[in-house]
């Protein structure tokens, strides 16, 4: 676990948060929010781009994932990816701005056939690029199933212009327990990223419509 955060602690500001949050006539999310101290975003070993797995990610918040490939990849992602192109679909998306915007915002993450990466850069780079969401290449006689099922129990978790991290760690109505694990993963995703703890410099959890409560962190002689 964390140097920083504990497990208590985490399950004390998850447990307030709930407390405190107004009922909606939709499901909130809980969302995890850290603030990082003494980081510069314009140094390049600052900037995270990750796609972190959840232990309990909630069906109806699982990330989608579009695959970019033909033939024997393409068969083997369609009924397991959320959305699958071919090079036609790219040769038609060249130019086309609006389209390729939909698809940046349809999905949460790509993963491209290799050889067909170059035209994945040209067609679509321009928008995902921008959005940190360049696909992940795989080979054309890779089985996608495992990383596709990984990545829609995925969050990204991205730093690029402000020192800080926000990403869902689940649903209001689930246990306790299940939000800690997923708050840890997280918390433990960018620590073991950014290489050392005391990084982290304040977290919050919060319920959508409700204030973020202050995760207690720990004190400076334990975490060394």
């Amino acid at each position: 676990m964390s140097a920083v955060v504990e497990v208590d602690a985490l399950r004390e500001a998850i447990d307030e948060a709930k407390r405190r949050a107004i009922r909606r006539r939709f499901k909130q999310s809980v969302e995890l929010i850290i603030s990082l101290k003494d980081i510069s975003v314009k140094q390049p070993e600052a900037r995270i781009n990750e796609a972190i797995e959840l232990p309990h990610m909630p069906e109806e918040k699982r990330s989608k994932v579009c695959v970019i490939a033909e033939g024997d990849l393409a068969i083997k992602a369609r009924g397991v990816a959320d959305g699958v192109i071919g090079k036609a679909e790219l040769d038609a998306a060249q130019g086309d701005k609006k389209y390729v915007r939909r698809l940046a915002k349809a999905y949460d993450f790509f993963i491209a056939q290799a050889d067909l990466m170059p035209l994945v850069g040209r067609a679509l780079g321009p928008i995902l690029g921008p959005r940190g969401k360049m696909p992940t290449p795989m080979p054309s006689t890779a089985d996608p199933a495992p990383l596709i099922r990984k990545l829609q129990r995925s969050v990204r978790v991205r730093i690029k212009d402000n020192p800080v991290v926000q990403c869902l760690i689940g649903t209001e109505d689930m246990p306790t327990d299940q939000l800690v694990a997923n708050a840890k993963a997280v918390i433990d995703g960018v620590e073991e990223r950014l290489k050392v703890p005391h990084r982290i410099g304040k977290v919050y959890v919060k319920l959508t419509m409700s204030p973020a409560v202050e995760v207690r962190l720990a004190s400076k002689r334990k975490r060394a």
